[in-house]
């Protein structure tokens, strides 16, 4: 069933018709803070899950010792 502009103006008509054109502007701004809540979670979730893949692994520290005081020196 293709989209046409007629369907859209029999579904404002209908609106219009039940919740009258003093509750339209509250329709409207209810769906646009709907809309940029989803907007904003779906945003989040996409930065978390790349982030997450962008990770590097934390490697762990050197644990050997280098030039440690414990060492045996020798005198000659």
């Amino acid at each position: 069933m293709p989209f046409h502009p007629i369907w859209l103006a029999v579904i404002l008509v209908i609106v219009l018709i039940i919740f009258g054109p003093g509750r339209l502007p509250e329709l409207g701004n209810a769906v646009g803070k709907a809309m940029r809540e989803f907007r904003k979670a779906t945003s989040e979730i996409t930065s978390e899950v790349t982030n997450a893949t962008k990770a590097e692994p934390q490697t762990p520290a050197d644990t050997t010792a280098k030039g440690s005081t414990s060492e045996a020196k020798t005198s000659n």
